[in-house]
């Protein structure tokens, strides 16, 4: 198959206490794995495009023939969103921004905290399923949230943080405390992973 599930940079209760090992293990084990098998399925009959990146596909997505374009835009978008998810958390991480991409949140929001502010309402202000993020809009940083799969990449933005506000995210420990979650996320938010991005 063209995509494969991408293993867990780390333990499924190594974001204790702050994300559940069993939320973890159920968001990426089955959530996540059904998008990138639905992904797969759809892509089955159309040899030139199971050689295309996720990137290739998602930036060019109006390309995609109509026929699977929706399927592709959901679950291409759920697998970009949840690898990246996996990848801007860590174990013994978060604080305050750190290297060059503290200097852009710095000069863009004026600070660290309201920076953390502007983006954790924005992530609360979700209505119903979606996403948080941070992006590089050309050489501007800006804050935005989008719904279900919505991705930024399919829009020539590029992702540099993301926050998963889908209830499977965080019911099992937070229920409907929402906000709760998002204040608890923000310690294992991992910053190199975000410079990597950012550079």
């Amino acid at each position: 198959m063209p995509h494969a599930l991408p293993a867990l940079p780390y333990a499924y209760n190594a974001l204790e206490p702050h994300m559940d090992e069993l939320t973890v293990q159920i968001h990426h084990d089955k959530h996540h794995a059904a998008y990138v098998n639905n992904l797969n399925t759809a892509l089955t009959p159309y040899t030139d495009l199971q050689q295309m990146s996720l990137d290739e596909l998602l930036m060019g997505i109006a390309s995609v023939p109509e026929a699977i374009r929706t399927a592709v835009r959901n679950n291409g978008g759920q697998h970009y969103n949840h690898s990246m998810y996996w990848e801007v958390m860590a174990p013994g991480a978060g604080g305050p921004a750190t290297g060059a991409v503290a200097g852009a949140i710095n000069a863009a929001f004026g600070s660290f905290e309201a920076f953390k502010d502007k983006f954790s309402k924005t992530a609360l202000g979700q209505f119903g399923s979606g996403w948080g993020w941070l992006v590089k809009d050309g050489a501007k940083l800006a804050i935005e949230s989008t719904s279900n799969a919505g991705c930024p990449l399919m829009d020539g933005r590029t992702p540099l943080l993301v926050i998963d506000v889908w209830e499977h995210a965080y019911y099992l420990k937070y229920q409907n405390r929402r906000a709760d979650f998002i204040a608890t996320w923000w310690n294992l938010v991992n910053w190199d992973a975000v410079n990597k991005r950012f550079k």
